[in-house]
């Protein structure tokens, strides 16, 4: 029986990406908020992300007028095959060389020539930027995740010919504000929305996203039938988190030196403590969404789980299992999971290893493209699921997104 490409002609990229332009938060924002939340201002002739007065130092800048890394050119220094000075050099792709990444319209023709048929498109930078904003200013941080759908929905469009789907991101600060969002988002098309993997930031301190404060927006998201995903960015609520497991763990960069090494997601940087927290906020945040009994109060309720991985399913559900212990749950919470919940896994980890926790109706493909620690080209990812049935295979890299975004 033929599988990989000569069975599954069609695929359906549930972890796509674009580039942000440089007025991608900007374009639509109140003018009240002009010097407040996230600018671009010039620093040094370079155009840079300022926040509060501060260059942010967790992204170059805008992506339109910065060099990019070529799709999958990360793929060697996660092996180990790249120097650090070669993996810094790798970011020399002109933006002006790729209008594809930047413009729906020049998008399609790629899409045509690399097999796919519909993806989900994620921000890039949007998903870090949050966090750092709502540090310090919540309802800068709320105006500017509005503009910002406002360009998502101008640039790419929710449902653009039934192939792109520009997923909005949802900050979720002020519950009645939430839902209005979501109600604008709907009614431009929307199939899938983002929120942040990690504790609601709210003006009365942090709140759990699975509180009933927001059951009004978890409600038409069952309604509606669209897709709430997570995908990783930066995360803020488990700050306090590092200084005390370093406290506790007596962590220093001269014991983490050689530890932290070329590892496959510190991206060049961090410690000790920072490859022990990878996985421990997407971890945390799937495990409270079951354990605050969302998805009892809303059961038919569908969430994505997109690049973060899947390492941290199996210390999920085994932890689910046990909280299932005389829990009063109204069903096994390790089972609620696994009905409710899709998980897309990285491109360099087993999907073999993941088949043996989840069934493969859970299991989303993405390719991350065109981000440089994605695969090069979408059709790549044959290769993570060729012990797969030709069945199976079109599950995974076809019909499971399909049928989230058109059920």
């Amino acid at each position: 029986m033929a599988t990989g490409a000569d069975a599954v002609p069609r695929i359906f990229d549930a972890d796509n990406h674009y580039w942000e332009s440089s007025d991608a938060f900007t374009r639509y924002r109140d003018p009240e908020f002009a010097e407040r939340g996230v600018q671009v201002r010039d620093v040094d002739g370079v155009p840079r992300y300022v926040i509060d007065g501060e260059v942010f130092q967790g992204l170059p800048g805008p992506g339109d007028v910065h060099p990019r890394p070529a799709p999958g050119s990360f793929m060697d220094y996660f092996s180990g095959k790249l120097s650090r000075q070669e993996f810094a050099a790798s970011f020399n792709v002109a933006p002006s060389e790729h209008p594809e990444w930047y413009d729906r319209d020049a998008r399609l023709p790629v899409m045509d020539e690399q097999g796919v048929e519909a993806a989900w498109l994620f921000p890039s930078q949007g998903v870090v930027l949050e966090a750092p904003m709502l540090a310090r200013d919540v309802e800068a941080t709320i105006e500017v995740c509005r503009a910002f759908n406002r360009w998502i929905d101008d640039q790419w469009g929710f449902a653009y010919e039934d192939r792109i789907f520009g997923v909005p991101y949802l900050n979720m600060s002020d519950p009645d504000r939430l839902v209005e969002e979501l109600e604008w988002c709907l009614d431009r098309g929307a199939r899938v929305v983002a929120i942040r993997h990690g504790s609601a930031v709210t003006a009365d301190g942090l709140c759990s996203p699975a509180d009933p404060i927001f059951d009004r927006f978890w409600g038409l998201a069952q309604e509606s039938g669209v897709v709430v995903s997570s995908h990783d960015g930066a995360d803020s609520t488990y700050a306090e988190m590092y200084p005390l497991l370093t406290r506790v763990w007596g962590d220093s960069p001269a014991l983490g030196a050689e530890a932290v090494g070329d590892n496959m997601r510190m991206m060049g940087g961090g410690s000790v403590i920072g490859s022990l927290m990878k996985n421990r906020i997407v971890h945390d945040f799937a495990y409270i969404l079951v354990a605050h009994r969302l998805f009892e109060r809303f059961p038919r309720l569908e969430v994505a789980y997109i690049e973060n991985g899947c390492a941290w399913v199996p210390s999920l559900l085994q932890a689910l299992e046990y909280l299932g212990h005389g829990g009063g749950y109204q069903t096994n919470p390790r089972d609620q999971f696994v009905e409710h919940c899709w998980v897309a896994p990285f491109v360099e980890e087993s999907v073999d290893e993941l088949a043996r926790h989840l069934p493969v109706e859970r299991i989303l493909f993405g390719s991350d493209w065109p981000h440089g620690e994605g695969f090069p080209e979408p059709r790549d990812f044959f290769e993570n699921v060729a012990n797969f049935s030709a069945d199976d295979q079109r599950r995974i890299m076809y019909e499971n997104a399909h049928d989230l975004t058109f059920a």
